[in-house]
């Protein structure tokens, strides 16, 4: 049965490589895409709208993938599943209280949403083996390295990261932020109890890497994307074929290859 996808952000660095890999796919279908500044030009076939509302009421569709911003993401995510529409998230800048919402929306339309801050299998190996380390060494910090102009901190692996480690307990703190002498900020901001430091230069696409330490010894987890988009579309589509097998949110393409850790 073939897949019916509508890609929001379909002009954009992720987006613009998974139009033309759905297009490639005997299984899948491209009837709708979302780009605002390029709303009613055609791409593969299909006009271009200006919003996913107009895009899933204009065409069918089973999924929505979505690649657009962080100011945009969330209410397409909740026009997608109030259509009952499921949902892959890629875009970065949702927080723990977003997904908690959205995955109640989700529920209780009866559908499902994955949503990961990094669709590559290797990203996806930093998260698991992460989660890990955090069972075993009872502190880490995240170092999150992104472009010049990248604008929303910390990046969406970062984040994920940060947030899902958290889950499995809370650093420990050598002196508390509040018994600081200096400038606090300089310790980074804190995500789900962990430490998140974020470096914007040129020359970086997106790396994140996870610290941790013990007496004498340290650990380091990191992933370096390259310049192509190329290792997310394989993720992203794969979880495309399986999102509507799930309800609610699955969070972590990691979660999705190895179940929960």
């Amino acid at each position: 049965m073939t897949i019916r996808i509508c890609v929001a952000g379909a002009t954009g660095w992720t987006g613009g490589s998974l139009v033309p890999a759905i297009e490639a796919a005997p299984d899948l279908a491209l009837t709708g895409a979302v780009a605002r500044r390029a709303a009613g030009k055609t791409i593969a076939g299909i006009t271009v709208q200006a919003s996913v509302a107009e895009a899933l009421d204009a065409a069918a569709a089973d999924v929505l993938i979505d690649y657009t911003s962080p100011e945009a993401v969330k209410g397409n995510v909740l026009a997608a599943l109030e259509r009952g529409v499921a949902v892959v998230v890629g875009t970065s800048g949702l927080a723990g209280p977003d997904y908690a919402e959205i995955d109640d929306v989700a529920r209780r339309k009866g559908v499902g949403v994955i949503a990961a801050g990094n669709f590559s299998l290797t990203a996806a190996l930093l998260q698991r083996f992460a989660l890990l380390a955090a069972a075993h060494v009872p502190q880490w910090e995240i170092l999150d390295y992104a472009g010049f102009e990248k604008p929303d901190v910390p990046s969406g692996t970062a984040r994920e990261l940060a947030e899902r480690l958290g889950a499995v307990r809370a650093p420990a703190v050598g002196v508390p932020v509040e018994k600081l002498h200096g400038p606090k900020e300089t310790r980074g901001a804190e995500i789900a109890g962990v430490r998140v430091h974020s470096v914007r230069l040129p020359g970086y696409v997106l790396s994140c890497e996870a610290v941790f330490g013990l007496p004498g010894e340290r650990l380091s987890i990191r992933h370096d994307a390259g310049e192509s988009a190329a290792p997310y579309v394989a993720g992203t589509l794969l979880a495309a074929r399986r999102v509507r097998e799930v309800t609610g949110i699955v969070r972590g393409l990691d979660t999705l290859l190895f179940g929960p850790a």
